[in-house]
């Protein structure tokens, strides 16, 4: 089956896409896909991620298999994830797709990034303030702008160019990370994890 992930982020700056296609493939392999990879395309802005994939679903050979990966925003309750974007964005689940083709980073990217505080430590380096970060426990309940304002916080004394934000830095991180602690700590991550094993 060849999986390609069309996933929120890189915004609209080519070199920057890049980088976040480049650090989801290695965070993947890290997962146990070495060798078994799918494709990943960085969409930019949430709203590009959702029409490239429904127009993925509508033309998909019998062979293919689009996902569509993107921030929940806020947490997501119960189980059915489709309901959950249309409520937050107004979008409509696509003819054909199925629930095991949407998956959510609950409640952002950035949550991902704290499941991994030793990474964070090393990437960051001495001046990170660690009692910043938020405990590992039921981290996909903390809401998005804590876990951003948390990151921004503890990295605040690791100089301008060294301080936690959006673009180029978040992207070399989650390549970084230990996908086994992820897979531990956040059920949403397991469960995208499961889905690869059963499609690759």
């Amino acid at each position: 089956m060849k999986v390609k992930i069309y996933v929120e982020g890189g915004g609209d700056n080519r070199a920057t896409r890049t980088r976040c296609r480049e650090g989801f493939a290695r965070l993947i392999e890290k997962a146990g896909f070495e060798g078994r990879m799918p494709r990943i395309v960085a969409c930019g802005k949430r709203g590009a991620a959702f029409s490239d994939f429904e127009t993925a679903v509508k033309w998909a050979a019998s062979d293919e298999y689009p996902l569509l990966l993107v921030d929940s925003e806020s947490a997501v309750i119960g189980t059915d994830r489709w309901a959950h974007l249309k409520k937050k964005d107004g979008w409509n689940r696509p003819h054909n797709a199925t629930d095991d083709q949407l998956h959510l980073m609950v409640q952002c990217m950035e949550t991902w990034i704290v499941a991994d505080p030793d990474a964070v430590r090393d990437f960051f380096g001495q001046h990170l303030i660690e009692s910043a970060l938020p405990a590992t426990g039921s981290l996909e309940t903390h809401s998005k702008d804590d876990i951003q304002s948390s990151l921004e916080k503890a990295t605040s004394q690791c100089g301008r160019d060294r301080a936690y934000r959006k673009g180029k830095r978040p992207f070399q991180l989650l390549g970084q990370l230990d996908a086994g602690k992820l897979r531990k700590l956040l059920p949403h991550f397991s469960r995208f994890c499961e889905c690869l094993n059963n499609k690759l």
